[in-house]
């Protein structure tokens, strides 16, 4: 089969002429040569943990828009992206060819910095949450009486763990990164996640859509630095409408805010099994996945 679907949404999937090399929260990983071939899920995580009901076509929304923002970037710095043209993939891909298209994309295998890259030009969500236990988040001291969603004097690098799956990526400092990656990689990783954000965060701001946090990841081939997984999703991205924004409260988001409000308004404890979701949040949060998509890549 090759697939498993459920309501026409990709759940898994069994590529059994392939060697699986990994299977992510929403991606699943296939070695191909010397190449890796990742293919994206409409599967979707909250809090880290994987849902029940996947959210249809987000797979190829996700695909569609990762590769917009990779090429956006490219002259900042290079990445893993080969081809995501079905036709260019290696003959073995073949006979998977038509559950391919539109979801997947080959890439060049690259090692992976133990590092997820948050850059915060707002302040929402874990960030919130830390600065009002503590005043800083990762390390980085903020000043006091700043409101829920308060657009920050400049925007900030917070870099957390990367945990295995099911368990929660935890925040780290910059000094604590440099133990892990060196000083050197360090520097170069926080400029170029700086000079991404910006440079995205003046091309939403066209679709009206703030960029109020996003998380990215980078590896290296051969020493040199390269951005790997996705880049500038809903999934790894907080997309609010510019004209709604206000300060002092949670945003209407395009993003999975959707879903983790509906999990928090029916107070679930965040950890597995995830509840199974109502038809209305799961075509909701589809629609706020295609609103993004529309906005910015059009």
């Amino acid at each position: 089969m090759g697939f498993l679907m459920e309501n026409k949404a990709v759940i898994s999937t069994e590529f059994k002429q392939l060697k699986l090399f990994s299977r992510g929260k929403v991606r699943d990983v296939y070695e191909v040569g010397n190449s890796l071939l990742i293919v994206t899920t409409d599967r979707i995580s909250a809090f880290d943990v994987i849902m029940t009901d996947p959210i249809p076509d987000k797979g190829k929304i996700l695909t569609q828009m990762a590769t917009f923002w990779f090429r956006k970037m490219e002259d900042i710095i290079a990445n893993h992206l080969i081809t995501t043209d079905v036709n260019k993939f290696p003959e073995e891909c073949t006979p998977y060819k038509e559950m391919l298209e539109g979801r997947s994309m080959l890439v060049r295998k690259a090692a992976a910095l133990p590092v997820e890259c948050v850059v915060r030009g707002y302040l929402s969500g874990s960030g919130w949450k830390d600065y009002c236990a503590e005043g800083s988040v990762s390390g980085v001291r903020l000043p006091s009486g700043l409101k829920e969603s308060a657009r920050l004097t400049g925007p900030i690098f917070t870099p957390s763990t990367k945990a295995a799956a099911g368990q929660h990526d935890a925040p780290m400092t910059q000094g604590e990164m440099e133990n892990l990656i060196g000083r050197d990689m360090t520097k170069k990783v926080i400029d170029t996640s700086m000079i991404i954000y910006d440079r995205a965060r003046t091309i939403a701001g066209k679709g009206g859509i703030i960029i109020a946090d996003t998380k990215m990841e980078f590896g290296t081939v051969d020493g040199e630095l390269i951005l790997i997984d996705e880049l500038l999703t809903p999934d790894s991205s907080r997309f609010w409408p510019e004209d709604d924004f206000e300060e002092g409260r949670s945003q209407k988001s395009f993003d999975k805010q959707f879903l983790r409000d509906y999990l928090l308004s029916i107070q679930w404890d965040q950890k597995p099994p995830a509840p199974h979701l109502p038809e209305d949040v799961i075509t909701g949060t589809m629609e706020k996945y295609k609103e993004a998509l529309r906005r910015i890549v059009g």
